[in-house]
């Protein structure tokens, strides 16, 4: 039988088989090749994944540098992309809608747990509510929130636009759940506000800014898209990649003359 490749009785008894490279010989096991070799593939798949999530923060880092340079957009009328907004400065000019203000609850700052306070404002041009977001309460000893009083008349605000996204695990019963939860909701979005009154929303929530009177305690902190963080772990997972194909192949090849001798 040619030397480059032999099939031996005594590997027929392990399922396995051998095929030889000069003196090497690659020997199929089914052990490391599970343990080894067919995860290869996902660690490569993990590391792709990485790679796109870094691309995607450092798209974001782009995004927010070019907003942040942007003038301030005055909002007059219905906004038609709210994400196309988003952390950029805006201005409104309108009045508060006392009667509509809600809390968010469990918003923590400077180790405490309070509320954040959330006042529709009736814009003067067109109509629609402007959700704003006025800042953070503290907490009384019950767990009650303090006073938040609401400004009277036309006012013009500026901060930042954002679009508030719900928690990973929501547990409410759609839209119109927020119809039960009067004035402390567990979190916001848009589409929950929506369903709570007839009026046209707008599709972002202004951040006041921390200079504004009209609010109250004011820390907003930006996304910092960590790219490196997800680079590094792409490396991981391609090292795991290599780490697991060098074992397998170190695993599954020997030479020809330390299997003679072991006969």
């Amino acid at each position: 039988m040619c030397a480059a490749y032999r099939i031996s009785a005594q590997h027929r008894e392990d399922y396995s088989s051998t095929v030889g490279i000069g003196d090497l010989v690659f020997r199929f096991r089914w052990v490391p090749t599970l343990l080894l070799a067919l995860p290869i593939p996902l660690f490569v798949a993990l590391g792709l994944w990485q790679l796109d999530r870094a691309e995607q923060k450092r798209a974001l880092a782009t995004a927010l540098a070019e907003r942040a340079a942007q003038p301030t957009y005055r909002i007059e009328g219905m906004v038609a992309d709210g994400e196309g907004l988003r952390y950029r400065r805006i201005e409104a000019m309108g009045a508060f809608d006392a009667d509509r203000q809600f809390l968010v609850e469990g918003r923590r700052e400077g180790g405490k747990t309070g509320f954040h306070v959330i006042t529709p404002l009736r814009m003067a041009d067109s109509g629609p509510l402007l959700l704003v977001n006025r800042g953070w309460i503290p907490a009384d000893p019950r767990g009650e929130p303090t006073p938040a009083p609401v400004p009277q008349g036309t006012l013009t605000l500026i901060g930042e636009a954002e679009v508030p996204s719900p928690p990973a695990l929501a547990l409410h019963g759609g839209e119109g759940a927020a119809k039960g939860w009067g004035a402390r909701w567990p979190y916001l979005t848009l589409e929950l506000f929506a369903a709570t009154v007839d009026d046209p929303v707008q599709p972002l929530v202004m951040l006041l800014d921390p200079e504004s009177p009209a609010g109250f305690v004011r820390h907003w902190t930006r996304p910092v898209p960590n790219v490196w963080m997800h680079q590094g772990y792409a490396a991981q997972w391609f090292a795991f990649a290599l780490i697991a194909l060098v074992l397998y192949v170190r695993l599954s090849f020997e030479r020809t003359s330390r299997r003679e001798d072991g006969r």
